[in-house]
């Protein structure tokens, strides 16, 4: 397989990428975007298997994680930036047609580019997308009183006094995030490799983990606009996906003639929990 790699120039910066494949394909290339923010692309750098089958694969890292540069300037750091180092990265590898992959956070910005009615994009996928901030923080709240009493009693506690950077806290989050983030054992070394590469963006924008939200994205919403969406699109999540199947349901109700697949046993990272399922989920929507 072809793999081709190098940095496009995105203001006064680098931004990396990674393509799988060949662009001369006549499959149209999938554009994978990464969560986070600042959560760089390794985690789902095994949707590249796509490309075996003719299909080019796009990833990059968005400004401020993994290989691209990373400028400590919090006021950076807004939607807006990624849906124009979309677009930069769109006409620098000359992807005038394309579909489209977001996973978490990736799945947010899909949405706002596709708000902004771009050209060229044929299907979208929103793999356990953040769809509104209020619900996803209404259910994180749900999913930790489902907890063990003693990991639910110290997030709670730690949550509400802003402590969550404590001993204590971080041991109790470590059983939500296993439950609801990444169920596998041993940890992936690609879900390592993305944590030990994340940026700022990530407490810029969202806040100090994933059940508590003090940044940019606090009250963000796309139930009031998805409905503009006129692309087919798929859902694709896990039965216990921090990104919970109320949220996606209410999603999907809101766009009509998308699909949903509800990836049993799953949580936030089905991509890797059951990757041949998963792989083959996406590949007969992209037919």
């Amino acid at each position: 397989m072809k793999i081709s790699d190098g940095y496009v120039d995105f203001m006064s910066y680098k931004t990396y990428y990674i393509v799988y494949g060949d662009l001369s394909s006549e499959q149209t290339p999938l554009v994978v975007l990464h969560g986070g923010p600042g959560y760089p692309h390794y985690y789902l750098e095994n949707i590249s298997v796509l490309a075996e089958h003719e299909r080019p694969v796009v990833f990059y890292d968005q400004l401020g994680c993994g290989k691209s540069d990373r400028p400590d300037n919090p006021e950076l750091w807004t939607i807006e930036l990624y849906t124009e180092e979309l677009n930069v990265i769109r006409k620098a590898l000359n992807l005038n047609t394309i579909n489209l992959l977001g996973q978490s956070w990736g799945g947010t910005l899909a949405l706002e580019y596709m708000f902004t009615k771009p050209k060229g994009v044929e299907k979208l996928i929103l793999a356990d997308p953040l769809v509104d901030t209020k619900l996803w923080v209404n259910e994180a709240k749900r999913l930790i009183k489902e907890l063990p009493r003693w990991a639910a009693d110290i997030m709670i506690e730690h949550e509400a006094k802003g402590t969550t950077d404590s001993f204590e806290y971080r041991e109790a989050y470590a059983v939500f995030k296993k439950k609801h983030i990444c169920q596998l054992e041993p940890y992936p070394k690609a879900m390592a490799k993305s944590d030990n590469e994340a940026g700022q963006p990530y407490t810029v924008m969202w806040g100090p983990n994933e059940t508590t939200v003090t940044g940019v994205l606090k009250d963000w919403t796309s139930l009031d606009r998805i409905h503009e969406i006129k692309i087919p699109t798929l859902f694709i999540s896990g039965e216990y996906d921090e990104a919970t199947p109320k949220q996606i349901e209410i999603a999907k109700n809101l766009l009509p003639g998308s699909e949903w697949v509800l990836m049993e046993g799953c949580s936030h990272t089905p991509n890797l929990e059951q990757p041949e399922k998963f792989m083959k989920n996406v590949s007969d929507f992209l037919k």
